[in-house]
């Protein structure tokens, strides 16, 4: 009898999960990630060091991965350089004999500091920024104080061409990045001279923001004026807010509430977090042993809302904390063979993404055995222009569907299954308004 009734109970079950599933057909979505893939991984460079375009480039194209380079543009040729701007500064520098660094001249003389000529003036900047950035205002003003005394006991030289990192080995031009471009990886600012945005004036930020955009799109193109990361990473809300007035994307901190950032020194368990997405940024410092790294992407994978953010710097021997060559193969190979559960995407294009999917609005309407979905977003899809990926549920009956975009593009797609049914997976790009689905006869 026991068995009996077990069988009977397992007869409605399937009948309940049969109901359950034709409830399903018809209804689309929009998947977390593309391909509907289980996570996402942007693989970024900061300061534009040249082993990253000669050790690391070659690696990724031949694996098939995209990167992001953020670069500083004043250290490439034909760009605008930087350049102090404000009253003139034997005027700013007599002052400072006489009235202390307060709240109300720190950004001016922290701005100018970088170009008076002196030895390690540069070093003086970023230990402001660093101090300013940690809220130890006062020890920050004393450091300014500090610079501005050995500024005066020194003879002044014209540096108004100061780039911070400026390596002589680092010699790529606008026209290799324009090729770089080509491969599928994108170029984003990383300011005109890499300063401490943090001890900016309102001028001198907006340079560095500003002219660096203004020459990426010269020579690259507007495309690749989307998104950029601040030199030292500053956690000034003040810069964040600069930034984002110029620029659509920044990788250091977004905007959206949906997102939950953990940043490098954010040891949060990214799998328990209650936001829809994670952007999870971790920087594979040359301490980081290959199995925690190789770990970051395993635990991305477990979960379907994280956001990997990979942040390289120095490679083989070039750069601040490299990793050797073989390092990132060995690296780079691992994540390829995980490419059938991770969308490997450029910064850009997984914030384009994201942002795609909640604006964007999908419904279907089913009649007989063809499926009409309706796609429509407020976004500009000249901006906004990476193809996000719907699901589509269809009837069972289905072995195969014909998707019909517009009179003659049509596309035969694969039925696959989940627990909730039979369904179909088709790349939409914001302004496709509507798409109908037909069983394939």
């Amino acid at each position: 009898m026991r068995n009996k009734a077990l069988h009977f109970g397992l007869i409605l079950l399937s009948i309940s999960c049969s109901i359950t599933k034709e409830e399903n057909v018809g209804k689309s979505i929009i998947t977390n990630w593309q391909g509907d893939k289980q996570s996402a991984i942007s693989i970024t460079y900061d300061d534009g060091t040249i082993n990253q375009f000669t050790v690391a480039r070659p690696i990724m194209n031949k694996l098939g991965l995209p990167g992001t380079f953020y670069i500083v543009t004043g250290k490439v040729e034909e760009s605008a350089k930087g350049k102090f701007i404000g009253r003139p500064k034997e005027e700013i520098i007599q002052e400072t004999a006489s009235v202390k660094t307060n709240a109300d001249n720190f950004f001016e003389r922290a701005s100018l500091i970088a170009y008076t000529g002196m030895k390690d003036a540069v070093q003086y900047n970023f230990d402001a920024h660093v101090l300013f950035d940690a809220g130890k205002t006062t020890e920050a003003y004393e450091v300014i104080d500090e610079a501005y005394q050995q500024v005066r006991n020194s003879k002044l030289s014209k540096v108004d061409n100061m780039v911070f990192d400026n390596n002589p080995e680092d010699t790529t031009t606008w026209e290799q990045y324009k090729l770089y471009t080509t491969e599928g990886h994108e170029i984003g600012s990383h300011t005109v001279t890499h300063s401490g945005l943090s001890v900016l004036d309102e001028a001198n930020l907006l340079f560095e923001l500003e002219q660096s955009k203004s020459d990426i799109e010269k020579f690259l193109g507007k495309k690749y004026t989307f998104s950029m990361d601040c030199g030292f990473s500053p956690r000034s809300d003040r810069v964040r807010d600069y930034v984002h007035q110029v620029y659509p994307a920044l990788r250091s901190h977004m905007l959206e509430p949906y997102i939950d950032e953990l940043d490098d020194l954010d040891e949060r368990d990214p799998g328990k977090s209650s936001k829809e997405y994670v952007k999870w940024q971790r920087n594979p410092l040359t301490d980081v042993s290959m199995e925690v790294m190789k770990s970051w992407v395993d635990t991305s994978i477990a979960h379907d809302n994280i956001w990997l953010v990979l942040v390289f710097h120095g490679v083989d021997g070039i750069g601040w904390e490299p990793r050797t060559g073989a390092d990132l193969e060995a690296y780079f190979s691992y994540i390829k063979e995980k490419q059938d559960q991770v969308w490997v995407a450029t910064f850009a294009d997984a914030t384009k993404y994201v942002r795609e999917r909640k604006n964007a609005k999908v419904g279907s309407t089913l009649k007989d055995d063809v499926i009409v979905v309706n796609f429509s977003s407020d976004l500009d899809p000249e901006v906004y222009d990476v193809p996000v990926t719907v699901k589509t549920y269809v009837p069972g009956t289905w072995r195969s569907a014909t998707l019909t975009k517009k009179q003659d593009d049509q596309l035969t797609l694969t039925i696959q299954k989940d627990a909730l049914g039979s369904y179909v997976l088709y790349s939409v790009l914001p302004g496709e308004a509507e798409m109908v689905l037909s069983k394939k006869v």
